[in-house]
């Protein structure tokens, strides 16, 4: 991998870099103990955080590179590659997955000129299942905190659970504060007694293992492994589609992802072991063509609703073992590709029936994914799903989001707003040190709870001329 400009990142998971203020770098060895501490907290204060998502997908290995800020998150680089070391969302070949995340890695720390070593991965399949569970834990101190809130998730995902498999996420969908039920975030509410309903997605450990061996192998540290669906809905849905019902249909190369939100909480996930691969395979057997020239006619011309082709356009289509291309009319390229996208919508209205929720999704489906890239998958979607249906682009980021604005993007994006969240929720939750000293910006000086050295330090100072007090003034 190209060495980095950027200075190496902290133990805090999903650190991967960070950019300092470099302006006093040199001269900070010159100053006083007691000043260091000062400019040590101004630099925290304005470090930003590197976040990179990791998408290993069926047909292509994405990494997407963010800096995330009190501004919110920017896209620094994107890396982009084919990959034939998955099948079904489902690692097949270590090897050639390896070098396709090695590369994908490689483009995304050449365009955003940052050295990558933890990544948040995206794990998928048809292996994933979702069970519901519930919690209870005691309310300590009379106030709901962020750490009652952690103890009775804790306390949710205590279920028996194969040994084959593992807890990928424990998805809150209501909590109760003594008798009141329905409250989305409890803290700062009073009462003796937090419970909680939660969805619990769980995978086939040798599948999560798999992937994260495949980091590991490429020198990258895996901070989280994030099921693809929930990292998508992360970019592409908005908090309305959440809270009045809504379903994220994400169509990839080997499965398709069905999550179904209602009341703002995940309500159901599922995974269908059918996708743009299935279609590709349909016309490589249908036009005989080899199966990279089926992929670039189903990109180009594909149809997903035969009665939106005319009847006088035509195709070439190459042939295959020698044999020299011929041309053919593009509706039968359609006929063939409607059958096979209408199974897979037939399936998913299936799940849906079968959760009992389709009245609740009044907001309709979100398509995203590469394999929703066809025309006419929305208008086929809203006809099989009897429902409105749009297309789902990532949003919410900044930077050049031109290389993130298509679908296909979306879990790469989604990553990296998850890994934002993360560690925003991991700065919540760890306590300020009290021998730390806080900086008072209404009085514009420092606050007295200094450790004894560091009093007796900055008192020296004082005495000598009052440089400390003049150098933090000019500095704040």
């Amino acid at each position: 991998m190209s060495a980095s400009s950027l200075p190496e990142s902290g133990a805090v998971p999903g650190r991967v870099a960070q950019r300092h203020d470099l302006r006093s770098a040199d001269s900070v060895t010159g100053l006083p103990p007691s000043m260091r501490t000062v400019h040590a907290m101004k630099s925290r204060m304005e470090t930003t955080e590197i976040v990179v998502g990791l998408d290993i997908g069926t047909t292509k290995v994405c990494a997407v590179v963010g800096e995330v800020d009190a501004d919110g998150i920017t896209i620094l680089g994107v890396g982009n590659v084919p990959c034939r070391g998955l099948r079904k969302g489902v690692v097949s070949n270590i090897d050639w997955t390896v070098r396709s995340i090695s590369e994908a890695i490689e483009a995304a720390q050449t365009m955003a000129g940052v050295e990558i070593r933890t990544v948040y991965a995206g794990v998928a399949g048809s292996h994933i299942r979702c069970h519901g569970s519930d919690g209870v834990a005691a309310i300590s101190g009379g106030e709901v905190t962020r750490l009652d809130v952690e103890r009775v998730l804790e306390g949710a995902r205590a279920i028996p659970v194969d040994a084959d498999r593992q807890i990928l996420h424990v998805l809150p969908r209501e909590f109760t504060v003594d008798n009141q039920d329905g409250i989305r975030d409890p803290v700062g509410m009073s009462g003796v007694r937090l419970g909680t309903k939660v969805n619990l997605i769980t995978a086939a450990t040798s599948c999560v293992q798999n992937v994260v061996r495949c980091a590991e192998r490429c020198g990258l540290t895996v901070a989280d492994v994030v099921l693809e669906p929930v990292a998508s809905a992360e970019s592409v849905l908005s908090e309305d589609e959440k809270e009045i019902g809504v379903a994220l249909i994400d169509v990839g190369g080997g499965t398709t992802d069905l999550l179904l939100y209602v009341d703002g909480g995940i309500a159901h996930a599922s995974v269908i072991p059918a996708g743009g691969n299935n279609v590709t395979a349909d016309i490589a057997a249908g036009l005989r063509t080899p199966m990279g020239e089926a992929e670039r006619l189903k990109r180009n011309f594909g149809c997903a609703l035969g009665r939106m082709v005319g009847d006088d356009e035509e195709i070439e289509v190459p042939g295959v073992g020698g044999h020299p291309p011929r041309r053919t009319a593009r509706r039968v390229l359609s006929d063939i590709i409607e059958p096979r996208v209408e199974e897979i919508f037939a399936v998913i209205r299936k799940r849906i029936e079968d959760t009992g929720l389709l009245e609740q999704l009044s907001a309709g489906a979100v398509l995203t994914g590469g394999g929703v890239l066809m025309e006419g998958m929305t208008e086929f979607a809203e006809e099989i799903l009897g429902m409105p249906v749009r297309l789902g682009v990532p949003v919410g980021v900044r930077g050049i989001t031109q290389l993130v604005a298509g679908p296909q993007y979306a879990t790469g994006v989604g990553l990296v707003q998850y890994g934002a969240n993360a560690l925003a929720q991991a700065r919540a939750l760890t306590p300020v040190p009290p021998e730390v000293t806080r900086i008072d910006a209404r009085r514009d000086r420092i606050v007295k709870e200094p450790r004894r050295e560091l009093q007796e330090e900055m008192r020296i100072e004082t005495k000598s001329g009052g440089r400390f007090w003049s150098w933090l003034r000019a500095a704040f």
